[in-house]
């Protein structure tokens, strides 16, 4: 039989843009310490990383709200705003709600452009109004029902510390208000993943305690041809999201990619990844081991390494061994289609953020958004608790700073600079960024306890002042970070310049003569591997002479 990875190749022209975001998730009876977890990187060029805030308010009935969409900035109109909202930090709020995405696109005809809700104000205003990951279902569904849904299908998580929801959406046509969607609980004791593409197949729609739909989620399905099977049959994915070869090697990829990491089945999965097989993996699945939250940090960083996927292994990846690719995706060559991996971790990521959300403790200590500006492989998540009511200064626009404006107050500007020195020289710097990453962040994670400790017993005598230990403690570690890192770019800019190393001793700091002058330099030159590749293309021409 014909490989499908054969005839899905036809179709890599068509993948136009970068996929972009992806979502882990882990239940609560799946980590380490009983919270539930889930991630999302904002990965997209043109996206400014900074840390949002909406302050709770009260309003009075009938006061208007304006909607811009979240990834233009575009206006799309007014709708009414809630009378009371919540406290919102990045994407959490003040009872540990906490909502991701990736966008899945699906059939272009579904997109509604004359709606005023596009999928990130749907995401802001959930965590403005709802206390509970199904409270946030019923706000999102309610709000695109009332005034139409601008966006393309999306991939929702959905979280509090008790439950984690996956719900996808897509609209139903220009001027048809509403849109159809399905929303499926993860399991306490599994762990699941989206990258955009649609992973929601078959449901049990008797399970109410764990699936919720909308009433014409088949109906309309079938009104527009696509579906005509068995109501049990259905599937969400097929019917609203056609796998395409992009879905599985740019996206599916991603996810199964987590699944090697945590589970046995990685080998099982392979063949469907690699086109071989049209049979999808499950929404979610059982881990081989408890995952904590570092876990989940350190798989956001993930390029497939150790894995047949690896970019990091063939010329591709240059001299040094970068495990990164530039977009786009798919490129032609003499009338060839190529295309590269897309893995977790990418240059071109705005923000990220693991978030931790517990149930024995205090909404303003259990629950915290572990942030970074950036590429998350070369970034330091600093921990934003859920009540802070302020953002640390380098995590806004600080300066005027946007996508085109750099300023050095700017985490996002400072965490790109450092990480842009090492793209070009990756297997020679990466490990003074590694160094200094697991030290912040070791430190953060011991710290952890002790805040947290400290801040459960204010709550009990003086609820305000402990909730500024905590908006205090998450400003603190944000600008400590940023000034860190400062000095860690100062340092590569010394030790890498020109092409050479300057030598360091144990303690990292540079090594001087007897006389107090620099000490030599190391020539590092090329690696063999990449030196045997330029001899083979260059032949004759660089030989020395016998």
């Amino acid at each position: 039989m014909k490989r499908l990875m054969t005839s899905l190749l036809l179709a890599v022209a068509a993948v136009a843009e970068v996929p972009a975001c992806t979502n882990l998730i882990v239940g609560k009876n799946a980590s380490t310490d009983g919270s539930t977890i889930i991630s999302y990187s904002a990965d997209s060029y043109g996206l400014f990383g900074e840390l949002y805030h909406y302050p709770a308010g009260t309003y009075k009935k009938g006061t208007l709200l304006d909607i811009y969409e979240w990834d233009t900035g575009k206006y799309l109109g007014q709708i009414e705003q809630a009378r009371q909202t919540y406290n919102v930090i990045g994407n959490m709020n003040e009872f540990q709600v906490t909502i991701g995405e990736t966008t899945f696109g699906g059939r272009p005809e579904l997109v509604d452009t004359t709606g005023i809700i596009d999928y990130g104000s749907l995401i802001y205003l959930g965590l403005q109004r709802s206390r509970t990951a199904r409270e946030a279902i019923k706000v999102m569904t309610e709000l695109v029902q009332e005034y139409g849904y601008y966006s393309s299908g999306e991939s929702f998580t959905i979280a509090d510390p008790d439950e984690i929801w996956i719900m996808e959406m897509i609209g139903k046509g220009p001027g048809v208000k509403g849109a159809v969607w399905v929303a499926v609980r993860v399991p306490d004791d599994c762990i699941s993943a989206h990258a955009n593409y649609s992973r929601i197949h078959t449901f049990d729609m008797n399970d109410k305690d764990n699936c919720m739909y909308s009433s014409d989620v088949i109906s309309f399905a079938r009104e527009k041809g696509y579906f005509d099977g068995l109501n049990k049959d259905f599937s969400f994915s097929r019917a609203y999201a056609p796998m395409d070869f992009g879905a599985v090697r740019y996206c599916e990829a991603r996810v199964w990619s987590y699944f090697n990491m945590f589970t046995d089945r990685g080998n099982e999965f392979l063949p469907y990844i690699e086109g071989k097989t049209s049979e999808p993996m499950p929404l979610f699945i059982k881990p081989n081991r408890k995952i904590s939250v570092q876990d989940v940090k350190n798989a956001m960083r993930d390029h497939y390494e150790g894995t047949p996927l690896d970019i990091s292994k063939d010329f591709g990846a240059g001299p040094y061994h970068a495990p990164y690719r530039l977009t786009p995706l798919d490129f032609e060559v003499d009338g060839q289609k190529y295309f590269n991996e897309r893995p977790i971790s990418t240059q071109q990521t705005g923000f990220v953020f693991v978030a931790q959300m517990r149930a024995d403790l205090p909404d303003e200590v259990g629950g915290v958004l572990w942030f970074g500006t950036d590429d998350a492989n070369m970034t330091v998540f600093t921990p934003v608790y859920c009540c802070a009511d302020k953002v640390p200064v380098c995590y806004t626009r600080v300066d005027g700073a946007d996508y085109i404006t750099f300023s050095w107050n700017s985490a996002f500007w400072i965490f790109n600079w450092v990480a842009n020195m090492v793209y070009p020289r990756y297997d020679l710097m990466i490990g003074d960024v590694k160094a200094l990453q697991a030290e912040l962040e070791t430190a953060f994670n011991d710290a952890q306890p002790g805040i947290e400790s400290a801040a459960v017993k204010l709550l009990e005598t003086n609820p305000e002042q402990a909730r500024a230990l905590l908006t205090n403690y998450t400003d603190m570690t944000a600008r400590s970070t940023v000034d860190a890192w400062k000095r860690l770019g100062e340092y590569l800019v010394v030790k890498y310049s020109d092409g050479v190393i300057r030598r360091t001793g144990k303690d990292g700091r540079f090594e001087r003569n007897a006389i107090g002058q620099p000490a030599g330099i190391i020539r590092p030159g090329y690696p063999v591997d990449f030196l045997r590749e330029y001899v083979k293309q260059t032949g004759e021409r660089y030989k020395m002479p016998e």
